[in-house]
């Protein structure tokens, strides 16, 4: 799996003394050298899977960000500092508390840093730390987006405000199909998020290589890709971008189990009166119920795919600062 960092440094380089965040040594020195590195969530480590699927598939997906040219750094909050880079020990506390683990969006970063807690980063907070510590190419499983009814409710993920404000690369495989897909993708529109479909035309749904809406933009390798975040960068732009990218066409067949499981999960909320935040934890639940564990499978398989894609495009992305400032 490769060398794995045991230590963290005392202090990233890229932060006053004061800041609660540090980088691995590895993260560190890759940064220092101008090498790729991909940042990672928790999030999906801890309430993505269970125990000990979440903690083999995230050393799996740290070997193969490696093995591609890239140091992985999969980002939490420990014991109230801000990691960008976990060892073995923590990356296994994470897994270990699962949902018992709390989760930290941007607005849960200072609490969960001035109390001391142990928090598992979402993509918001994902990409704020990232930023702070000068990672530019993030990979995870799917961005939030807008909810049904989000019209209404005004239920509308923080992850599209921070790729509004936020200048890191996101490497997904769209949005769930428990999401409105037009209204999410007019929100990143509104907020000024580039949006580029990888190898297709339509805005992938997670689990399903097709959503019905077309994609804004598109670009068909890690070069393209990163010749656009290079851009954006140099730009010096404040917002992020989104690559969405499909989940394997081999994977497509279980990935229609998972949708049919999906509509009858959302027909039960509907019937159950389920609302807010409660709706995506309960659909997910429901939706590993309903396919025997399928969905768990899918979700791995896309997320590997994720990795390998978004580690080519950092690696390419490294390339090129070089060239820049050659």
């Amino acid at each position: 799996m490769g060398t794995r960092a045991s230590n963290v440094a005392s202090s990233s380089s890229r932060a006053s003394p004061r800041v609660p965040l540090t980088c691995s040594r590895e993260v560190e020195a890759a940064l220092r050298s101008g090498a790729p590195v991909v940042a990672l969530e928790s999030t999906i480590v801890a309430h993505g899977m269970p125990f000990p699927e979440n903690l083999k598939t995230a050393l799996e997906v740290e070997a193969l960000v490696r093995t591609l040219g890239a140091t992985p750094a999969t980002i939490a909050v420990i014991d109230g500092v801000a990691r960008v880079g976990l060892n073995d020990s923590e990356l296994k506390r994470i897994a270990e508390l699962g949902e018992r683990c709390a989760k930290a969006s941007r607005r849960d970063l200072a609490h969960a840093c001035g109390t001391g807690s142990t928090a598992a980063t979402t993509v918001s907070g994902t990409m704020a730390l990232a930023r702070m510590a000068g990672v530019d190419v993030f990979v995870t499983g799917g961005i939030g987006g807008v909810h049904r009814g989000g019209e209404s409710t005004m239920d509308v993920s923080a992850d599209l405000i921070e790729l509004g404000r936020t200048n890191v690369a996101v490497i997904c495989a769209g949005v769930k199909s428990i999401l409105d897909v037009p209204r999410t993708l007019e929100v990143l529109e509104t907020h000024g998020a580039t949006v580029c479909a990888y190898g297709v035309d339509e805005f992938p749904a997670f689990f399903t290589r097709t959503s019905g809406s077309r994609a804004p933009l598109r670009v068909d390798t890690p070069l393209e890709a990163a010749r656009v975040i290079d851009a954006s960068l140099r730009l010096g732009l404040s917002n992020g971008s989104v690559f969405a990218v499909p989940i394997p066409s081999e994977h497509e067949a279980l990935g229609q189990v998972v949708e049919q499981a999906t509509s009858q999960a959302l027909r039960e909320i509907e019937t159950r009166k389920i609302i807010g935040r409660e709706v995506t934890p309960y659909v997910l639940k429901r939706v590993a119920e309903l396919t025997d564990g399928a969905s768990l499978k899918a979700n791995i398989a896309l997320v590997k795919n994720n990795a390998r894609i978004g580690a080519a495009i950092a690696v390419e992305l490294a390339k090129l600062r070089k060239g820049v400032s050659a």
